[in-house]
């Protein structure tokens, strides 16, 4: 996949923000022309005291919702990078990131000033369970 490499970059990040608990969420969005699947939500969860992704499929007419580990999580998403999406946000307490595909799939990361002041309850419980 031609996007793994930039698409990774970005998911260090994320992965990052899980880490150190400033994670809030992830969204996949700006899709290209009028397609089904509309957006992808993803959020921390806790399966069976484990730290996990649930990434929420929302299409036109329903949601699916899938529970993945956090490094599987990464396949599943690459797998609609540049088809549909041609966007990723990372919102954390610190910053919003941005990884954006133009129309010549030109990839760019912008960095701005943070939409959420909390992180992800769920995230903050657990990284609370590790100490």
């Amino acid at each position: 996949m031609p996007f793994k490499e930039t698409f990774s970059e970005f998911y260090s990040k994320v992965k990052l923000s899980l880490e150190v608990g400033t994670f809030a969420k992830l969204t996949l969005a700006k899709t290209i022309g009028n397609t089904e699947l509309m957006n992808i939500y993803v959020r921390p969860m806790m399966d069976e005291e484990v730290l996990k992704l649930e990434l929420k499929f929302k299409f036109q007419k329903e949601e699916i919702i899938e529970i993945h580990s956090i490094d599987k999580a990464f396949d599943r998403l690459l797998e609609f990078i540049n088809n549909p999406f041609l966007s990723a946000i990372l919102f954390t307490t610190e910053f919003d990131l941005t990884f954006k595909l133009n129309k010549k799939r030109a990839m760019s990361m912008v960095e701005q000033f943070p939409t959420f002041g909390n992180a992800s309850e769920v995230l903050l419980v657990y990284l609370e369970k590790k100490l």
